[in-house]
């Protein structure tokens, strides 16, 4: 018995059929189409590319670090010589210099704080015990000039003194009509007795007075010896003070040190004598002038630093102690040399390169080698020569010119990279 199996087909949609038709349908497939057609081109370009980076790269990059003399010849494998015309030049803000040889003075910046003077910081300290009567200077950051009372000390050991100093007195008085020898021997004890008072920080207007009237003072003054802020106060009133014992510290600040750190590589250019000129931020505008007075002798291991000492007048006494500064160190005169302004130099950090305008008008990229810097100039051992004018605003812009001029070059020269349009061929969507 034959067993009959009817197979019955389902049907297929067609999409191109009448009852799936859709507005939305031809532009999907369209879109479909269009994105494998780029797929198809856009892969091999990609793969391209990336071989080209590859293999490209690394030779460029070694041939930069390698360092070879290129002398006056301009960077072949890397910008390229651009074309600008005066409009565009002055759009993007181009400007020119000339190499020129100068001599060259290099500044120094550093950061540097004021100080006192040390040659002008005094100590006032008492050369006999006793306690103090009454005060004079009363309070830290008290000026005070030379010769005014600091305070008033009753201490036995002076009353004792002018006891004697009396006590002479009276006696070269009285033998006045004496001998020679008794004279000259009270003459003598007198001038001791004063020399002793003296010794022991009196005056020699208090030692007259006491003479004149014939009274012991029972509390002499302690004058300051020098004019001068009162920086340190360690007495009060009543206080029973000891011989050697610093009362007071003074400070002159009609002159004031401004120390700042070089390093180890700045000081060959730093001369004893030389110009600076501090810069505070608290007196901005201004600047104060000074000469550098000392080099210390030793060097800072953990900062490879050498401290340097700057005068500076402080007539109006506008700088105070404690103040940071900028200093700005004058550097040896260098001989003549071969320069031009900085902004002119593009460093990209393993190379150094200008543009150099020629006779034609172009702008050609030149690796140079530099030395010296200044602020606003910088040495050329190898690149250029005197005469040649170089750009010296908008660099950037230039050297960015150049290199897209170079990658769109290189791009051009790939296998695949023709940016032509095709001749001859039907740009409609191929219909599969």
């Amino acid at each position: 018995m034959n067993t009959r199996t009817d197979t019955t087909e389902m049907p297929v949609a067609d999409s191109s059929g009448p009852e799936d038709t859709s507005p939305f349908d031809a532009p999907r497939g369209q879109r479909r189409r269009a994105l494998r057609r780029a797929l198809y081109i856009m892969f091999p370009l990609a793969t391209l590319a990336t071989v080209y980076f590859v293999t490209r790269a690394p030779h460029e990059t070694a041939a930069s670090a390698a360092g070879h003399d290129h002398g006056a010849t301009p960077a072949s494998d890397g910008p390229q010589s651009v074309m600008l015309s005066s409009e565009d030049a002055r759009r993007i803000g181009v400007t020119y210099a000339v190499a020129t040889v100068t001599p060259l003075i290099r500044e120094i910046r550093t950061v540097g704080q004021v100080t006192f003077d040390e040659t002008r910081l005094r100590t006032i300290s008492p050369k006999v015990d006793g306690w103090v009567e009454r005060l004079h200077v009363a309070f830290t950051g008290q000026f005070v000039v030379a010769g005014t009372p600091l305070l008033a000390v009753y201490s036995p050991m002076l009353v004792t003194a002018q006891e004697e100093l009396l006590l002479a007195s009276k006696l070269r008085a009285d033998v006045a009509a004496g001998s020679d020898d008794a004279r000259r021997s009270a003459e003598e004890l007198l001038t001791s007795a004063r020399r002793r008072l003296g010794y022991w920080d009196v005056p020699a207007t208090a030692i007259a007075h006491i003479e004149r009237t014939g009274e012991v003072q029972r509390a002499l003054p302690l004058y300051a010896p020098v004019g001068g802020f009162v920086i340190e106060k360690n007495v009060l009133q009543g206080q029973r003070i000891m011989a050697g014992d610093a009362l007071y510290k003074l400070a002159d600040l009609s002159t004031v040190w401004v120390e700042g750190e070089v390093f180890e590589q700045d000081l060959s250019s730093v001369r004893l004598g030389v110009r600076a000129v501090a810069e505070l931020d608290a007196l901005p505008g201004e600047k104060f002038v000074g000469r550098i007075t000392y080099i210390y002798p030793t060097l800072d291991p953990e900062t490879r630093t050498v401290r340097v000492r700057v005068e500076v007048p402080n007539a109006r006494l506008r700088l105070k102690p404690g103040m940071y500064a900028t200093l700005r160190l004058t550097g040896a005169r260098n001989a003549p040399a071969l320069s031009v302004p900085r902004t002119a130099v593009l460093s990209t950090g393993e190379r150094h390169l200008v543009f150099v305008k020629r006779p034609d008008g172009m702008l050609e990229p030149r690796l140079v080698e530099i030395g010296v810097a200044t602020a606003d100039r910088i040495e050329v051992l190898r690149g250029v020569v005197a005469g040649d004018t170089v750009v010296v605003s908008a660099t950037f812009l230039v050297d960015a010119e150049s290199n897209l001029g170079t990658a769109l070059g290189g791009m051009g020269n790939m296998p695949g990279m023709d940016m032509t349009a095709p001749v001859g061929r039907d740009a409609s969507p191929r219909q599969e």
